[in-house]
């Protein structure tokens, strides 16, 4: 493994802190109403996972629709949002698995395959809303998917990431607990003339 990631007990926390850091993009990414917006000027048109709001280009008040209404769009959120949640368990089960002192290798790869579920339920979500929005919701001029949208995948791939880790970890369970002594590599002067 790469120095110091999780091949030392102090760096314990490295894998439960890339879990929170998903959990905040996954926050950003439920909440953003940056999921699909106008690619330039006049804004006429923005939506997030929950509604789409549209406006004429003289207009300033936006008139929204909630995707709610579709049943595409309850399983784009249902789908997020059941994935958020394991994630959110995961990040508990992570911070307990790596606060006891006599780690538990098997509870760690659990946790591991559950981001995996994780990972697979918001892909999903990410995949319907994108190819079910533009064939059902009338666009206004040029659109792309935007911010919140991106989050949405940034906190999939970090998870995708850490249920890696979490299922090779066991694979290094001397390193990580210590059990190893450490090896030293050196030359004899006689062996490297170059170095005097």
């Amino acid at each position: 493994m790469v120095a110091c990631s999780l091949a030392c007990w102090r760096c314990r926390w490295l894998l439960p802190l890339l879990l929170g850091l998903a959990i905040i993009m996954g926050i950003i990414a439920l909440a953003g109403r940056g999921w699909l917006e106008s690619e330039s000027g006049p804004y006429v048109h923005q939506a997030s996972l929950w509604e789409s709001c549209t406006r004429g280009e003289q207009d300033l008040n936006w008139n929204c629709e909630s995707l709610m209404d579709y049943g595409w769009g309850r399983a784009a959120a249902a789908t997020y949002l059941v994935g958020f949640v394991i994630l959110v368990i995961c990040f508990a089960l992570a911070v307990i698995a790596f606060s006891i002192e006599i780690l538990r290798f098997n509870f760690v790869r659990g946790i591991g395959g559950l981001l995996f579920v994780v990972a697979a339920f918001q892909i999903i979500g990410l995949v319907i809303y994108p190819v079910k929005f533009t064939e059902e919701i009338p666009l206004m001029g040029a659109n792309m998917f935007s911010w919140a949208y991106g989050f949405g995948w940034a906190s999939t791939v970090v998870v995708i990431g850490c249920a890696f880790f979490f299922c090779c970890l066991p694979n290094w369970e001397d390193e990580v607990l210590g059990n190893i002594k450490p090896t030293y590599y050196y030359s004899s002067p006689d062996r490297a003339p170059y170095l005097n």
